[in-house]
């Protein structure tokens, strides 16, 4: 493997890392939410489809709106990166 190969097995673990950093809280959450919901609906025996939906979806959607800052700021050092490479691959 050249040079050029091992630019773009970084490249890709760069971006893979930056994606799992940036969407990791907001699936976590989700899948808490819905382990609780779960838990309680067979507990209860309540079995109400939207009471399993709405509350994964309220609490992700307030984890993303969170994080959301620090999400854009990884998303822009990661382009940057990817800007400042872009003379190496030959696409400037």
């Amino acid at each position: 493997m050249d040079g050029f190969d091992l630019r773009i097995i970084d490249l890709a673990r760069d971006l893979l890392w930056t994606t799992l950093v940036v969407a990791t809280p907001a699936l976590v959450i989700g899948l808490f939410v819905g382990v609780l919901v779960s838990l309680f609906q067979a507990l209860t025996s309540i079995q109400e489809q939207t009471m399993s939906l709405v509350p994964k979806m309220l609490a992700v959607m307030v984890v993303t709106l969170l994080l959301l800052a620090p999400a854009l700021e990884l998303l822009r050092s990661f382009t940057e990166r990817i800007f400042s490479q872009l003379v190496e691959f030959g696409l400037a």
